[in-house]
């Protein structure tokens, strides 16, 4: 009887045991089994049971980007409770092939579990999801993800273009800010539009980290995650009142979903992943006109605060020598957009358009550093002329006027030097001065041709026609020579004859930089033929030629007014071209428009 009874217990456990081991399921599963290199997946492993000591295969061929993470549910039915747990990890294929996933591991109730092995196959250049967590639709990609336009996600997350003053003066910077704020977890974003910023010259200010910095703020008496997605510093070229247009950008966030799961409502699960596109609001900013009243005449334009300097690299020096000077502007406003201050340098000084050199800085407050300008002068007489004070004139937005500050002035001494004829050219720096003349010439190493005495030149018939030549020559010099020295006598006339030649090599040099796309070089070429054709056909120094002198000396030789606005146009807009880009107006048509007011000027005089 006792050992029936022992059977009877033996089969019970054992019948238990088959019974238990049934119901314990230990699974793995993948999002896809065919993915592609780069493309993030998801694998789980899965068991109905509490379990302990899990250990995970080797995921060779893999690289896990996130991972492990566990979720636990637990579920209740007529009574009988019930636990899982799942671990997941989001795994990328670096290579294409055939990998196989070895078993994961698990103890439940004593006895340890494994799972299947997994085949994945990974080929190249297949599309990349953005998502497949769990919580989101699972092995779907960002380009099956809903769109959605409108709703409770524009309460939740939008775009504000916010600038620093709503009203500014023509020319004064202000800064515009892309704020964005969000409530929802964003899993990428994408830029769709920015504006144009047309009626303005605009300035991105780089950050200084490569990542978006997160803070929190209040809106509305709601709290959100916010970050200045972007920030650009404007300057208005025009008054009026001047529109900026949304800036667009789609993002695929996870937006909350009802449900009456309550375990899904306590963890947090019951999320969908969507495609928004969000649009900051329209911008208008009040931009007043400069005041007429007040402007000094030498005004460039400059707006914002400034000092300026200026510095001499000697005070003593030979006639012909170099000298350079040089005139810095600082502090904050369109340092970038100004015109070149109004140095007035004595007669005698041979003076070189300046050579601009920057060092501006960008951040929330604006623009602000220094811009210097550097004039090379040499002088082409002894004596102690006095270098003037330039005179800088500003408006200052915050006072509403007009500003003039001047550097001091400069005496300089300069001493009998070499001729002038030693500097020949001429370029951007003082290493472009050099010299030509020549004294010493090479050995001469070819052969030389003898003659026997008796059978040379001397005596011949050659030499008695050349020996009557010679006077009939030196007649036909001598009258080449009065005549020449008559046609030359006058330099006003010389200069005015060669004015279109000199033109034509900068317009040659024009064309080269037209054609190798090369702009501001484009522009400071034709720039440079202008002033310098103006300059020897009007007879004005180069060191007073100056925009009211050439309009003034056109106007005395009865230039038509049209031709003159016309040349005057050109120059500012090359004047301009030269710091900022242009729009409105092809290159080719300003080299054609710039041939056509020298060869009507030549007409015309």
């Amino acid at each position: 009887m006792m050992r029936i009874r022992y059977y009877i217990v033996l089969f019970l456990g054992l019948l238990s045991q088959v019974a238990f081991s049934q119901n314990v399921r230990f699974t793995a599963s993948v999002s896809k089994t065919q993915v592609g290199t780069g493309e993030p997946f998801e694998i789980t492993f899965s068991v109905n049971a509490e379990g302990a000591s899990f250990v995970p295969p080797p995921l060779r061929g893999f690289e896990v980007v996130a991972g492990p993470n566990v979720s636990t549910s637990m579920t209740s039915i007529n009574g009988n409770s019930s636990t899982s747990t799942a671990y997941s990890y989001d795994l990328v294929a670096p290579q294409t092939g055939e990998f196989v996933i070895e078993p994961a591991s698990i103890v439940v109730g004593g006895k340890r579990y494994t799972t299947a092995p997994i085949k994945i196959k990974v080929v190249k250049g297949a599309p990349v999801q953005q998502n497949a967590r769990s919580g989101s639709s699972q092995g779907s990609g960002a380009d099956d993800l809903q769109q959605v336009s409108s709703g409770d996600i524009g309460k939740s997350l939008f775009i504000k273009a916010i600038v620093s003053k709503p009203s500014v003066y023509q020319g004064e910077q202000l800064t515009l800010t892309y704020r964005l704020y969000t409530r929802l977890g964003i899993e990428a974003n994408q830029l769709d539009k920015m504006p144009d910023f047309n009626g303005f010259w605009n300035e991105d200010i780089k950050s200084k980290t490569p990542y978006v910095q997160w803070r929190t703020e209040v809106y509305k008496g709601q709290a959100y995650r916010v970050a200045d997605i972007k920030q650009v510093i404007l300057f208005p070229e025009h008054s009026g009142d001047i529109s900026i247009e949304p800036m667009a950008m789609t993002f695929v966030v996870q937006q909350p979903v009802p449900t009456e799961d309550f375990m899904e409502q306590f963890f947090g699960n019951n999320v969908r992943e969507v495609k928004y596109q969000a649009k900051s609001n329209k911008v208008t900013l009040h931009v007043k006109p400069l005041p007429e009243v007040g402007k000094p005449a030498d005004f460039g334009g400059a707006v914002g605060h400034f000092t300026v300097n200026a510095s001499l690299d000697k005070k003593e020096l030979k006639s012909s020598e170099q000298l350079n000077y040089k005139v810095t502007v600082s502090g904050a406003g369109n340092l970038m957009l100004m015109q070149a201050p109004n140095a007035i340098f004595p007669a005698d000084f041979e003076k070189f358009d300046p050579k601009v050199t920057d060092s501006l800085s960008e951040n929330a407050n604006g623009v602000s550093g220094y811009r210097t300008y550097s004039y090379l002068l040499i002088p082409r007489h002894q004596g102690n002329p006095t270098i003037e004070p330039v005179k800088f004139s500003y408006f200052n937005p915050e006072t509403g006027r007009y500003q003039t500050i001047a550097t001091p002035s400069f005496s300089v001494k300069v001493n009998k030097g070499p001729t002038e004829n030693n500097v020949t050219a001429y370029a951007d720096d003082e290493q472009d001065i050099t010299r030509t003349e020549k004294d010493i010439r090479n050995i001469k190493t070819d052969d030389v041709d003898l003659s026997k005495v008796g059978q040379g030149f001397f005596g011949s018939i050659w030499y008695y026609v050349l020996l009557l030549l010679g006077p009939l020559l030196f007649g036909a010099a001598y009258a080449y020579r009065k005549w020449y020295e008559q046609y030359n006598s006058d330099i006003v006339k010389v200069k005015s004859r060669k004015a279109s030649r000199i033109a034509a090599k900068h317009l040659v040099n024009a064309q080269k930089q037209l054609n190798a796309g090369n702009s501001k070089a484009f522009y400071e070429a034709v720039f440079r033929g202008l002033y310098g054709y103006l300059s020897n056909k009007l007879n004005i120094p180069v060191a007073d030629l100056n925009r009211e002198n050439i309009v003034a000396g056109l106007r005395a030789r009865q230039v038509q007014e049209p031709l003159i606005n016309q040349l005057v146009h050109t120059l500012d807009l090359c004047e301009m071209a030269r710091y900022a880009p242009v729009s409105g107006i092809a290159e080719n048509e300003v080299f054609n428009q710039s041939k056509t007011i020298i060869h009507d000027i030549e007409d015309s005089l």
